[in-house]
């Protein structure tokens, strides 16, 4: 049962892609639908991140105490001064480094 499952889903996700990418197949999205689907990808990396910044071992956790928070606050603040995603990445990891090690002291 969990193989047809697997592969029912494969079928699936195959197919649904395959009318988007074939050349020959007449399906267009419309302006609206474009401009709705534009949004889909923020809201689910808003509903990745979200949990993962404030959500500590079951409960809401907005402290210094939090490293989660800390490192995104500051790579949120390097990557609206510089824009360079190099640096955003560089500034939230070692950020969230220092602050498990500073807070586990």
């Amino acid at each position: 049962m969990t193989l047809l499952t697997i592969l029912l889903m494969a079928v699936i996700t195959f197919t649904t892609r395959y009318l988007f990418i074939h050349p020959r197949l007449p399906v267009r999205l419309g302006a609206k639908m474009a401009k709705l689907l534009s949004f889909s990808a923020p809201a689910v990396l808003t509903a990745i991140w979200v949990p993962i910044i404030f959500i500590q071992q079951g409960q809401l956790s907005i402290s210094l105490h939090n490293p989660y928070l800390i490192a995104a606050t500051l790579a949120i603040v390097a990557a609206a001064k510089s824009k360079s995603i190099y640096l955003t990445m560089f500034v939230g990891l070692i950020t969230f480094v220092l602050s498990r090690y500073i807070l586990s002291l």
